[in-house]
């Protein structure tokens, strides 16, 4: 008996016989090409560099190119390489996916962030579960880690990163430049009465230590400098998160000195009122980063937007 079988239309569509090289050589190739050596691509894959170079000297039988220029411990690739790169990339990163879509068995919606600490606690949550509410089957993996970060280890789609310097290989989008402005509660205000910033003891300003990883960031005194105010002796409390500072202001504590993006929900429901309106720049932007082979992802594409329309005041 025959059995009949529906196909797709798009599948009916397509050229028969498929051309393709030798998939396992072009997987290879494409390690190679985004780690930058063939030793890189080799410990990713699970083999040896001279597998590697087997692989790549069969592709380049195949297509009659060289596909790479050797340079001491890494490899570039050639215009060749770039327009075969250019060209199966984005395929076999859809290949990727779908697969690990279809045995994870996890709905194909589902989108790997990497961000760090205190902007996924204060700013890029709440904008993931608003865009969630717009897609129905939206379904997103937050994680919250430090720079610098292995994107085709761990699947990550796309990285909200504070600067971009970790990230050579991939694709940028700055997000915003963000600044930090003396914030406190509303109660506090009432408190401190007339003066301004000019009036809260060194007792109420918070002290954020950014860790030793930040070297560009803002200080109270660079802050009471660009003031042409005198600086009190800093007596307040100090956390080692931004996030825990904006926390500890809206909770009447003091004075800190915050970053606008951070505190953006806080300012617009009042919880937390400027002190003076003089700001001072973060020393690099937020940034989106993702894979080159990602970007005609729809979803990426609509997280990307969200996220960036977001930030418009």
């Amino acid at each position: 008996m025959a059995i009949s079988r529906t196909l797709p239309s798009d599948f009916l569509r397509l050229p028969m016989p498929l051309t393709l090289p030798p998939l396992n050589a072009l997987r290879a190739f494409e390690a190679a090409a985004r780690t930058g050596g063939f030793v890189a691509a080799a410990d990713e894959l699970g083999v040896t560099p001279a597998a590697i170079s087997q692989h790549i000297r069969k592709l380049e039988d195949y297509f009659g190119k060289d596909l790479f220029q050797r340079l001491n411990n890494r490899v570039i690739l050639t215009d060749a390489g770039q327009a075969i790169l250019a060209g199966t990339a984005a395929a076999l990163q859809q290949i990727s996916d779908t697969t690990q879509e279809v045995i994870s068995d996890r709905p194909r919606s589902r989108f790997v962030i990497s961000c760090i600490e205190s902007v996924a606690e204060k700013w890029l949550l709440p904008r993931l579960a608003a865009f969630s509410r717009t897609q129905a089957d939206f379904r997103f993996d937050l994680r919250v880690e430090a720079d610098p970060i292995d994107f085709s280890r761990h699947a990550v789609d796309l990285r909200l990163s504070y600067g971009f310097g970790a990230y050579p290989d991939q694709r940028v989008q700055v997000l915003r430049q963000d600044a930090v402005q003396p914030m406190c509660s509303p109660d506090y205000l009432q408190r401190l009465g007339p003066g301004g910033m000019a009036a809260v003891p060194g007792s109420d300003l918070l002290i954020t230590s950014w860790g030793a990883s930040f070297g560009s960031n803002p200080t109270w005194a660079g802050w009471f400098q660009q003031a042409g105010l005198p600086q009190p002796a800093l007596t307040g409390f100090q956390v080692g998160r931004s996030a825990l500072a904006i926390d500890m202001a809206r909770q009447g504590l003091g004075v800190a000195l915050a970053q606008q993006m951070l505190a953006a929900d806080d300012l617009a429901s009042g919880a937390l009122v400027p002190l003076s309106p003089l700001t001072m720049d973060l020393g690099h932007p937020y940034c989106l980063i993702h894979p080159p082979a990602k970007t005609t992802k729809r979803s990426l594409r609509a997280v990307i937007g969200w996220l960036t329309a977001a930030t418009i005041p």
